[in-house]
């Protein structure tokens, strides 16, 4: 289930917002894709005692373990981002101003919490 929902630009690089996500969440785990692999993500997650569960980049000079069968769950990541575009203006970002945008994906995911869809 959704917890957090930042809008950003569509230039923005997902990482760079990982801070927000990460600030004052209590987690064991912190599950994501190789795009999120910096050290500032695992710093701030080391520094919160969240287990980053994040695959290396090959072009990391120093391999580091991660759990592999802990990351298999990060499907459950990606079928939060399904239902949310099973809503046809989010999936096609209907709306004119992000604000707009923000408020149905907070009913959208309000719906999910509520489990009315």
């Amino acid at each position: 289930m959704p917890v957090r929902i930042l809008v950003t630009e569509g230039r923005t690089a997902d990482y760079t917002q990982a801070e927000a996500f990460i600030e004052g969440i209590n987690a064991q785990c912190l599950l994501a894709d190789k795009d999120y692999d910096s050290d500032a993500v695992l710093d701030m997650a080391n520094g919160q005692t969240i287990q980053a569960v994040i695959p290396a980049k090959k072009n990391r000079k120093e391999q580091r373990f991660y759990d592999q069968d802990l990351y298999k769950i990060r499907h459950r990541v990606e079928n939060a981002f399904l239902h949310l575009k099973r809503w046809r203006g989010i999936a096609t970002r209907y709306a004119k101003n992000s604000s707009s945008f923000l408020a149905a994906a907070q009913i959208r995911c309000l719906a999910l919490w509520l489990n009315i869809s």
